[in-house]
């Protein structure tokens, strides 16, 4: 006992002895310090989004005019129209062959769809893509049945590998009387019969097909073959008509896909190749818990950008002209891929999630411009449980706009083609930045938040300017607007966030 006691005596004087430990100050926030005349390139990048046609969409759902409202506001630049294949009576307009000087044309359903979407974003160049094709042009073993109810899903409409017409002209006609009923005020059908329809609607673009390396399962060469003959087909009634080719699901599988399209031998005479797309969704494991996808939706996403790098390579080696528009965006839980399983209850999503994807989708649309590429969609206007919930840029009971589309909407507020992207340094694994010299020779930085914490980073030069905002504060309420005080800027978990500079 006593030996013990002057050990630690012994220790007690000799710690006394040593020099107080210094005092350590908390670690500096990372600074941004840009220099506003390194211009890297001049953005020619637009901020949309992409409308999928599904029952929410309907008139007389209780959250159609709300949701149609929101997109009359936006006033987006190519925004993707798209009736799809869950709901063929939504998308198709001939859904029984022709027989016995008969055809079964009917818009009766999707007109008023159509219609909302070409009034609500009149005066801006659309791209239309009606990517179902009636299933009665494919070869299968017995003819595909639909429902009767058109707000009933079903998900094995699009069936067969082969077309019944081999050479692509009975389809590529369907679309031309497709296109010709919303512009020219009606077509002649099969059977020399005029259908009027009094629609006389500018349309800028059409996409032939959507996601074949699922739908059909097309390969290159069919595909090619498909596109021309719509083309040529849209061409003969519409010549000022843009097209969109490719569309592919997963582009990271699709090399071959590219490398045919792209290739203008590969084409019949006068078809143009005037644009290509592609998609992108983040996806969770199944086991994945919410705090962990602040970081795979990072790794996931740069990965993506890799896929974009090689495609432009052979994009600029093939067809250096053609445009790139990836017009689906987004992030798609895994919940959502449980939910055609019968009983499927969809899981609550926390509000902290949409504020991810917001901010996936800032930074993507970020990089993106630094690329060259020449939209960026969100996707989509409206899911909901059955189709893709976790896609939706609103909530689906009330039509209110989620963090997704108030992050869509700074973005189209601040940034546009023509816009210069000035070389930025980054402040940290945390928080991306982004500066932009913008019409009237704005200062604009966008910076996001990538965890889901409050972190801080210093901006000289920045009091006095004002920073317009989406976090989980402001969660599905339109984005807040601050003046800085200081040079230190605190960003909440998951914000967007655009300061302008002081003149």
């Amino acid at each position: 006992m006593i030996r013990i006691s002057l050990t630690v005596v012994s220790t007690l004087l000799l710690w006394s002895s040593l020099p107080a430990p210094a005092q350590t100050s908390p670690e500096a926030p990372p600074s941004v310090t840009i220099a506003w005349d390194s211009v890297a390139r001049v953005s020619h990048t637009t901020a949309s989004l992409q409308v999928v046609v599904n029952p929410p969409l309907r008139r007389g759902s209780k959250i159609h005019d709300r949701v149609f409202q929101a997109l009359r506001d936006l006033q987006p630049d190519y925004a993707r129209f798209v009736p799809w294949l869950p709901y063929p009576r939504l998308a198709v307009a001939e859904l029984e062959p022709p027989h016995d000087g008969q055809t079964f044309w009917d818009f009766s359903l999707i007109d008023p769809l159509t219609i909302d979407f070409l009034e609500a974003t009149k005066g801006h160049p659309s791209v239309l893509n009606f990517s179902t094709t009636p299933q009665w042009m494919w070869v299968t073993p017995k003819p595909v049945a639909y429902p009767a109810d058109p707000e009933e899903p079903v998900w094995n409409y699009s069936q067969g590998a082969e077309l019944r017409d081999p050479s692509g002209k009975e389809l590529g006609d369907y679309y031309a009387r497709l296109v010709s009923w919303y512009t020219l005020g009606g077509f002649v059908d099969e059977f020399g019969k005029r259908h009027e329809s009094g629609h006389h609607y500018q349309v800028d673009w059409c996409e032939i097909l959507n996601e074949p390396d699922l739908e059909h399962r097309i390969g290159p060469k069919m595909y090619t073959q498909i596109y021309d003959s719509i083309v040529l087909a849209i061409h003969a009634v519409a010549p000022r008509m843009k097209f969109l080719g490719v569309s592919v699901a997963y582009p990271s599988r699709s090399a071959e896909m590219f490398e045919y399209f792209l290739n203008p031998q590969n084409h019949k005479p006068g078809v143009p190749l005037d644009a290509i797309s592609y998609h992108y969704y983040y996806s969770p494991a199944k086991d994945e818990p919410p705090e962990a996808q602040q970081f795979t939706a990072w790794d996931q996403t740069n990965g993506f950008l890799n896929t974009v790098r090689y495609v432009e390579s052979i994009r600029q080696r093939l067809s250096p002209k053609t445009a790139t528009m990836i017009n689906e965006v987004g992030a798609i839980s895994a919940d959502d891929g449980e939910q055609n399983r019968p009983g499927h209850v969809t899981k609550p999503i926390p509000n902290s999630y949409w504020n991810l994807c917001g901010a996936m989708y800032a930074y993507l649309f970020s990089e993106l411009a630094n690329m060259g590429i020449d939209t960026v969609n969100a996707s989509q206007l409206v899911g909901y449980p059955t189709q893709y919930p976790s896609v939706s840029l609103v909530d689906w009971e009330t039509g209110q706009p989620n963090a997704r589309f108030w992050v869509l909407t700074l973005l189209k507020d601040h940034f546009s083609p023509g816009d210069k992207l000035v070389r930025t340094p980054q402040p940290g694994p945390f928080v991306y930045a982004q500066a932009f010299l913008t019409g009237g020779n704005h200062r604009r930085l966008l910076l996001v938040n990538r965890r889901n914490r409050d972190v801080e980073i210093t901006l000289p030069g920045a009091a006095g300017a004002t920073m317009r905002f989406v976090d989980q504060t402001t969660a599905f309420q339109p984005p807040s607007s601050a003046t800085l005080k200081q040079e230190v800027v605190r960003l909440g978990g998951y914000a967007v966030a655009v300061v302008e500079f002081p003149e």
